[in-house]
């Protein structure tokens, strides 16, 4: 019987099997930030067990508040910064140099087809997109993976979602998540991988897939994964070209982390996105989604771009498009994060920065703030956003606030508007 691609890290990457179906394995990546780092250094010391497994395997960043934005962040960034010194860290990514971690560790090639890897931060799915186990954990876990490099997992079912058909004009990556977790619920995949197939998923670059594995936690699951092919080995080249003769041999290396044909699945699904429309979630569930068409007319008071979703040059260059030639609403205090200190410098040279700029967007540093209410953003109680972010729980991004999710282009078209509002009026240049 086949397997599929969660089942073959998780072989090659056994140390143990404890009880029934709980799997030890072997860590290639322990990612870090300065939100949930610290309370595990904290008591790792307390412990005295002020040790690291593997301090090239570690990789830290200090992007939830960038820069600090009182006392209590400067010190989280404080215990953080130390602890990178002290155990030489040298992939440690301080003020400067410094973006959104689930964008910067792939930007940095980081990341690779077969890797089991864990942060203490729900979105690290979002590396799944490399045909990687990548999974949020909680502290006690976090400790562990640092000390040890291992981490203790239920063995995954597999939930295939099969993405077909053609897209429709205005209609993006962040839409067909969007519509996933609508069908799925916020608990369909609960302690399952999802695993995102089908031609409109081959058709994706990276940006696109990282973007789809990124909120697959919304529907519950531990990870989600796109299988890894040629469009995977040409953006790690740079960073794998020494480790392989050519491209096609980097791919028949990596194809040995792709399901096979007759692998079994805990679940399928099949949703055909030809006549998907542009979608924006309501109320506080990201499974509480409407076409944006049915929320025309709800009145917004901020948009924000960036994050670990939609923070990437694809993403600033889709919103600019819609940008270009308008001024945004009054109304409105748009705001936008390129994701990495790279993005933005390409964003720079090619114009985009100047496009949002002239638009009325106010234009900030790398980094997590707004998404979770703490800095660069954070609503008033009573404000609504629109924004390309990832959760619309209630205070997610202020106490008080509502937050609809929506596409970039949504988002840049809502912006103008000063509402909820369909991007295609003005990709279209009507």
């Amino acid at each position: 019987m086949g397997k599929t691609i969660a089942e073959k890290i998780f072989e090659t990457h056994l140390v143990d099997e404890p009880f029934g179906d709980v799997s030890v394995l072997k860590l290639d990546r322990v990612f870090c930030h300065e939100i949930t780092t610290p309370m595990a250094i904290q008591d790792l010391m307390a412990r005295g067990k002020d040790r690291v497994f593997d301090p090239d395997k570690i990789k830290a960043v200090i992007d939830h508040v960038s820069p600090a934005k009182d006392s209590k962040t400067a010190h989280q960034g404080k215990i953080l910064r130390e602890w990178a010194i002290r155990h030489g860290i040298k992939d440690f990514f301080d003020i400067g140099h410094n973006g959104v971690c689930h964008a910067l560790f792939p930007e940095k090639g980081f990341v690779r087809p077969g890797f089991v890897i864990i942060m203490g931060d729900s979105h690290t799915c979002t590396h799944g997109a490399f045909g990687a186990f990548a999974a949020g954990v909680g502290t006690t876990d976090l400790e562990v993976g640092i000390l040890k490099g291992v981490c203790t997992f239920k063995t995954p079912q597999t939930y295939k979602i099969e993405i077909i058909g053609k897209l429709p004009s205005g209609v993006y990556a962040k839409d067909i998540i969007l519509k996933v977790i609508k069908d799925l619920g916020v608990n369909g995949a609960t302690n399952m991988v999802i695993e995102f197939t089908g031609n409109i998923v081959d058709e994706m670059n990276m940006d696109q897939r990282m973007t789809l594995s990124n909120m697959a936690v919304e529907a519950g699951a531990t990870s989600g994964i796109c299988l890894p092919d040629m469009t995977t080995v040409d953006f790690l080249w740079e960073f794998i070209k020494n480790q392989y003769k050519t491209k096609q041999d980097a791919l028949d290396a990596f194809s040995k982390f792709r399901s096979d044909d007759d692998a079994r699945y805990a679940k399928q699904k099949t949703i055909d996105v030809s006549d998907l429309e542009p979608l924006t979630t309501f109320g506080y569930k990201p499974d509480n989604v409407k076409p944006v068409s049915q929320m025309s007319g709800t009145k917004i008071n901020q948009v924000y771009i960036g994050s670990c979703t939609n923070g990437r040059l694809e993403d600033l260059k889709i919103a600019a498009k819609v940008l270009k030639g308008h001024t945004i609403s009054p109304n409105v205090r748009g705001i936008v994060s390129p994701a990495t200190p790279k993005i933005f410098s390409q964003a720079l040279e090619e114009g985009i920065i100047k496009t949002f700029m002239d638009s009325g967007f106010c234009v900030t540093n790398p980094t997590c703030g707004a998404c979770l209410g703490m800095s660069n953003g954070v609503l008033a109680e009573g404000e609504v956003a629109a924004s390309t972010t990832n959760r619309n729980f209630a205070g997610r991004m202020g106490k008080g606030g509502m937050v609809h999710l929506v596409s970039p282009a949504t988002a840049a078209a809502s912006a103008i508007k000063g509402e909820i509002s369909n991007s295609n009026f003005f990709e279209q240049g009507k």
